[in-house]
């Protein structure tokens, strides 16, 4: 099961720090600010779900192989061809940056989970869920708030709505099916979701009609 958990953080940072790398170049920023981008969102939200969980020092700051993934794979999308070719085909960068981001977030709500259960004796239903959409949305949050946009939590096609159904999902399931299973179940539900969501252009409704 750690062997699975392990595996599945691993494409959970790619995809989050490929999505950060994305969001700094959108903006302009230089090769350093590209990789903090990266490293932020990958890895944030797990920090902040460790501090929630009283998991002192957090868990990034005991391996660093998450960061030093989250770092090649910033430098990866820095590479002048391949992003000259992101940067100027905006119907490429958008479905990228949705499927990295969708991926991120499914993969990093179920793994928020699973901390829960494996470094907590406390395993509530509300608790599970909580702290799986925090560490789902997490790293996004503040990947936003560093590069001056809105946050997707906010305005993006039912972001944390997704994260909190496939959470639910999860900590439901966990008692009727393995573990990894009710994992691989939520991640692809919110991957599902979120897809399904920006195809449709579904969303919660906004406040742009108040006088």
């Amino acid at each position: 099961m750690e062997t699975f958990a392990t595996l599945l953080e691993l494409i959970g940072t790619i995809a989050f720090a490929a999505s950060g790398a994305l969001i700094a170049m959108k903006k302009r920023m230089d090769l350093l600010g590209v990789i903090i981008l990266g490293v932020i969102t990958a890895v944030g939200g797990g920090i902040l779900r460790d501090l929630i969980l009283g998991i002192t020092p957090p868990l990034a700051f005991r391996d660093p192989l998450c960061a030093v993934v989250a770092i090649a794979t910033s430098v990866l999308l820095f590479i002048p061809w391949l992003r000259h070719r992101l940067m100027h085909n905006q119907r490429l960068f958008d479905v990228v940056l949705l499927i990295m981001d969708s991926i991120g977030l499914g993969v990093f709500t179920v793994m928020g989970i699973w901390n829960a259960l494996t470094f907590t004796v406390h395993h509530s239903a509300f608790l599970l869920i909580f702290v799986g959409v925090l560490t789902g949305v997490g790293g996004g949050v503040i990947r936003d708030v560093l590069a001056g946009n809105m946050p997707f939590i906010l305005v993006k096609y039912v972001y944390a709505c997704a994260s909190l159904i496939g959470a639910f999902a999860c900590a439901l399931l966990r008692k009727l099916l393995p573990l990894y299973a009710a994992m691989l179940f939520g991640m692809l539900l919110v991957l599902i979701i979120r897809l399904l969501a920006a195809h449709y252009h579904w969303n919660l409704p906004h406040a742009d009609d108040v006088e």
